[in-house]
């Protein structure tokens, strides 16, 4: 059976089924698998001709092996990975840009993001999970874009949840706001907080660490991705790109639009297992904390900008600590003690010139500012006529930028539809894209959200009042 240890190294090993519903350790770490699967190139050469679904059980079993039975797992990622959930019968198709350039589309998803990937999955692992634990959780989310809409789209009909996802009030665009509050659901809980991302994700931080205001008869599930499990889904899409571009007989690079650094630790794990990857790009926005101290060694928490690539307005990206416990050697001790430091936003700190240069061997990174994301979208589209959502414009900036080698494919992951992001496509003078069918009346649809003040005793008042209901 797969364990799983804490990044800060003074919490207790769990299974995969604690893991799902744990969320951050009792230590204040995440949770990383104790070992890390290993598959040899002729293994990874077998599956070239699987389909999506058969080459997620390959990647995904060896982390719930003991707590998901295998047949259940076939069943479960039959059920997410379809033509009927997912728009194009690939599930994760590639555009070809120029020679050796390509764009993974992620977006065809019910929310059309690439997050639909995890969480789709994730609903199904939480159902199945909790029916044979017979137990009742809530859910409590941040989002500053497609998270929130993703994860209601996955667990809405999960049978023992109550889902409260915030979001920073006027500060995700509307059809990322609709695809959020006007899903219908006694269960679900669209709080609009008068704050930023950073806020929201702060309560959702302190919430985890004291859960008294749910009374000791709920627990507190994570689904932004700290959870493990989203990593873990997110995996399949480096193996499946690579396999269809000849991989691993040839490795691959890969560009990757990051805030919380969950998308691209998905690929360094990917690379853990034995797919050949050779480089990994940061690609950010104008909050660039991962580019500064890739590029200049200084970690430090600059003041939130809001921008029109939204998904990526984070100043601090949780995720990073999961290969900072790489870079320290698993020395959760040490890890502690600069997690620690680091928590504290007016200091700034720099790395070890060792363990920088051990990111460096495969990491690179770039910050792209919205004159530059808007001047993308336009040269691809008179490139290829091929439109690009803002995100994904930042991605394939950086992989032009900072690629090594010509001569390998260059895969930018392509996160999110452009018609997510109506001030981007404006800006640069596109015809507004439509709505695939599915989601043709979403601005007819009526909203459900409660606006609240950045206040934790407010929001948790509320969050109790509403899953106490009866």
């Amino acid at each position: 059976m797969m364990k799983y240890i804490s990044t800060r190294g003074n919490a207790p090993e769990l299974a995969f089924d604690e893991v799902l519903l744990t969320g951050l350790a009792k230590d204040g770490g995440l949770y990383v698998p104790k070992e890390v699967p290993q598959f040899t190139l002729e293994e990874i050469e077998s599956w070239r001709d699987l389909p999506y679904t058969e080459l997620a059980h390959k990647v995904i079993y060896p982390f719930v092996e003991g707590c998901v039975e295998a047949d259940a797992l076939k069943q479960m990622l039959e059920e997410v990975y379809n033509n009927t959930n997912f728009g194009h019968k690939a599930i994760a198709p590639l555009q070809q840009l120029d020679h050796n350039e390509y764009v993974l589309e992620l977006f065809h998803g019910p929310t059309l993001a690439f997050k639909d990937f995890a969480l789709q999955l994730l609903g199904r692992l939480l159902d199945y999970v909790l029916e044979k634990r017979q137990e009742k959780v809530v859910i409590m989310g941040a989002t500053s874009g497609d998270t929130g809409s993703a994860a209601i789209e996955g667990t809405k009909a999960c049978q023992n949840v109550d889902i409260f996802i915030l979001h920073p009030y006027g500060k995700v665009s509307e059809v990322q706001r609709r695809q959020m509050t006007t899903v219908v659901g006694d269960n679900i809980h669209n709080i609009a907080i008068e704050g930023n991302f950073d806020q929201a994700q702060d309560m959702v931080k302190a919430s985890f660490g004291d859960q008294s205001f749910l009374r000791g008869e709920r627990k507190l599930v994570a689904v932004n991705s700290i959870n493990w499990a989203r990593i873990m889904a997110q995996i399949v899409y480096y193996f499946y790109s690579s396999l269809n571009l000849g991989g691993p007989l040839r490795p691959m690079a890969y560009s990757v639009p990051t805030g919380n650094f969950g998308d691209i630790f998905a690929g360094y794990m990917a690379r853990k297992m034995g797919l050949p990857i050779e480089q990994l790009i940061i690609a950010t926005n104008e909050n660039d904390v991962l580019h500064r101290l890739m590029a200049s060694n200084l970690y430090e928490v600059h003041s939130l900008k809001h921008t029109i690539t939204p998904s990526m307005d984070i100043a601090v990206s949780s995720n990073f600590e999961r290969l900072l416990f790489d870079l320290y050697d698993r020395d959760g001790l040490a890890l502690a003690d600069l997690m620690n430091q680091m928590a504290d936003r007016t200091q700034s700190i720099e790395l070890s010139e060792e363990k920088l240069a051990k990111a460096r061997d495969l990491f690179d990174s770039l910050a792209v500012n919205e004159e530059a994301t808007v001047e993308t979208m336009k040269q691809v589209f008179d490139e290829s006529g091929y439109l690009l959502d803002p995100h994904t414009a930042i991605g394939v900036k950086a992989a032009r930028e900072c690629r090594r080698n010509a001569n390998i494919p260059m895969i930018t992951l392509g996160t999110a539809h452009p018609v997510k992001f109506e001030d981007a496509v404006n800006r640069g003078g596109f015809d507004m894209p439509k709505l695939p069918h599915h989601l043709s009346d979403l601005m007819d649809r009526e909203e459900r959200l409660e606006v609240l003040p950045a206040d934790l005793k407010t929001v948790q008042d509320f969050m109790a009042q509403n899953t106490f209901k009866d």
